[in-house]
């Protein structure tokens, strides 16, 4: 059973959703010490390097085939 929700409260919703969202990372940055930025910043960059590495691998196997 799923409620379904009109779309003015749906749109309200979002709206305060993006609004506390952006407030999350600068707060969490205040917050916390340099070596949990630092440990923060480690596993985002590690991230988007695999990320990176998964697309040039795909695109090498397209181009192989």
């Amino acid at each position: 059973m799923s409620v379904q929700i009109p779309p003015a409260i749906r749109e309200a919703m979002i709206a305060i959703a993006r609004e506390y969202g952006r407030q999350g990372g600068k707060k969490a940055a205040r917050n916390s010490t340099p070596a949990e930025r630092s440990a923060r910043a480690k596993k985002a960059s590690m991230a988007a390097a695999k990320k990176r590495t998964a697309a040039r691998l795909a695109r090498e196997a397209k181009k192989r085939k």
